[in-house]
């Protein structure tokens, strides 16, 4: 038996990764990957590269993909919690538009698998976060594309409290809705 638990979300491909962890008196021991264990339960992507940030309460960091490159992509929260979240931009996939969100935390241990065809944001809930994650595919400058954080037409329910300052690079501004992103008809 392995030692992750898979929770397969209602978007077909996003996975709820919970690692096995070992306390004592000394802290706790966890396999953050494990190929073998993502290979048993059917996750058999290949990981090229690690990425880390650090952010404080208020980032909102997306929502990002890759147009010719796309990447899976792997992410826990190392330090603090964030509120993580994957739209569907399958253009083929019956739930095309659809968001999923998780709030993984270094006290949980939770991690999330979002495939190639997502598009992928976080908002940094605790007063700082550092936020790690394996990817499928190396970095291409000038590849990336972005979907407007607040579409309407997506509903993220970001779990944005009173105290919140929202925090949003140049580029994350100026996104645009998936309907002015994406045109398929």
């Amino acid at each position: 038996m392995g030692k992750i638990k898979v929770t397969r979300c209602e978007i077909e491909g996003l996975c709820v990764i919970e690692p096995t962890v070992f306390y004592d008196e000394r802290g706790y021991f966890v396999e953050t990957y494990n190929q073998r264990d993502m290979e048993a339960e059917g996750l058999n992507m290949v990981f090229v590269q690690d990425n880390q940030s650090k952010s404080k309460k208020g980032v909102l960091r997306g929502l990002h993909y890759q147009k010719q490159f796309p990447q899976g992509k792997l992410v826990r929260a190392i330090a603090g919690e964030v509120f993580d979240v994957a739209v569907d931009l399958r253009k083929s996939s019956k739930t095309y538009g659809k968001w999923f969100g998780v709030v993984l935390s270094a006290e949980n241990k939770k991690q999330f698998y979002i495939p190639e065809g997502f598009a992928h944001g976080f908002l940094v809930l605790s007063d700082e976060a550092e936020f790690a994650y394996k990817v499928t595919d190396f970095y291409h400058p000038g590849d990336e594309g972005g979907v407007l954080w607040s579409d309407p037409e997506i509903g993220i329910d970001w779990p944005i409290t009173e105290d919140m300052e929202i925090c949003l690079s140049d580029k994350d501004k100026v996104w645009k809705g998936i309907k002015e992103t994406f045109s398929f008809e």
